[in-house]
């Protein structure tokens, strides 16, 4: 990665609170460091926003992550006092209990535990299953139900995890909340920052859009903003590199860039991918490939926009990600910012036309 200036960056991403839906505090940082580049300002209705910095004259180009993380939303408030809640994206039950979550209002924020009925009581039969999300609440030290509303904690009010941004002994292990996707906003600025200087053969649009988590749904008006031609969405993927993953060529930390073959909701133009690793191997860059059905990413929505367009993604592989708790390799970071930097400089209109040429 670059100097501190920009692990600070990132580290200041990590912990914005910015669950589907409320991601104002990570647009505010976007919208400043985009500005900081000099780039002209594109957002669209939903709130994703991007900037846009033009080269030659070519093809569209656009680089994004998105700014939402897995959180939830208060959705009852029990008269003794506890919040019951419901997920805004993709969680699994047992990551939850006992964990500090902070419960956002208008005028302040609460450091909040999710807790459930005591194990001490639970039956055999309880303690043998994963115990279920619906009957979790989370506990903010209120006496009742009439306390909560004299806090101004209403139903409506978004739920956000709570982990500190950490660089792990090893000088190279991150770990932070998530990082599942304020690591691809930090690509998508830390690219445009380094082009800033350099000739392209395109315009480069860089940024990041929202609601990704609960259904793509930036990803689906973010197009009709700023009319890309050619599309990378920048996301983490899983890394299979612990105790029982069994195949020693699963996605690591540490690796190299994490380039998404195939997922649940596209598979990348062939020609477009091949370009990708390709310029990879041209820059001894070490690359990573990940084929994995059971999820997918705004590419999902960017490569159906209008007639198709050619559309990958990119990132990094990332542990424990749809938890409050997530690792990435500050190695794999750089590597990624190389291989987009190389691709952005190498797509002119020649290299368009011959990726989604489908003429014999």
């Amino acid at each position: 990665m670059g100097g501190y200036a920009e692990v600070d960056v990132l580290k200041e991403l990590t912990e914005a609170r910015g669950v589907p839906g409320y991601e104002d505090e990570v647009r505010r940082i976007m919208s400043r460091e985009l500005k900081k580049n000099g780039t002209h300002i594109i957002t669209d209705g939903m709130g994703s926003i991007f900037g846009e910095k033009k080269g030659e004259e070519g093809p569209r180009i656009l680089l994004a992550g998105h700014m939402d993380e897995v959180g939830f939303m208060v959705t009852r408030i029990d008269k003794s006092g506890v919040l019951y809640f419901s997920p805004l994206g993709g969680w699994w039950d047992q990551v939850l209990l006992s964990q500090r979550v902070t419960v956002m209002t208008e005028k302040r924020s609460f450091t909040g535990v999710i807790g459930s009925k005591p194990p001490h009581i639970l039956t055999l039969e309880e303690k043998s299953k994963v115990y279920p999300m619906r009957e979790m609440f989370i506990d903010v030290g209120a006496k009742d139900k009439e306390q909560v509303k004299k806090w101004g904690i209403q139903v409506g009010d978004p739920v956000v995890p709570i982990c500190p941004f950490e660089i792990m002994p090893d000088h190279d292990t991150i770990l932070a909340k998530a990082l599942d996707n304020r690591l691809g906003c930090y690509l998508a600025l830390e690219v445009l920052r380094r082009i800033k200087e350099e000739t392209h053969p395109n315009t480069l649009i860089a940024g990041a859009t929202v609601q990704e988590e609960v259904g793509l749904r930036g990803a689906t008006t973010a197009p009709y903003a700023v009319e890309p031609d050619i599309a990378i969405a920048l996301d983490v993927g899983i890394a299979q590199d612990g105790p029982g993953s069994g195949n020693p060529d699963s996605p690591r930390l540490g690796g190299g860039p994490l380039i998404t073959f195939l997922d649940a909701t596209m598979i990348p133009n062939v020609r477009f991918r091949n370009l990708v690793m390709e310029t990879a191997d041209e820059h001894q860059i070490p690359v990573q490939v990940d084929t994995m059905m059971g999820g997918g990413t705004d590419a999902g929505k960017f490569h159906l926009f209008r007639k198709g367009i050619p559309s990958i993604v990119i990132g990094t592989a990332a542990r424990y990600i749809h938890s409050h708790v997530s690792m990435v390799s500050k190695q794999d970071v750089e590597n990624t910012v190389k291989l987009l930097v190389e691709i952005v400089k190498k797509l002119n209109d020649r290299q368009l036309e011959a990726i989604r040429s489908y003429q014999d």
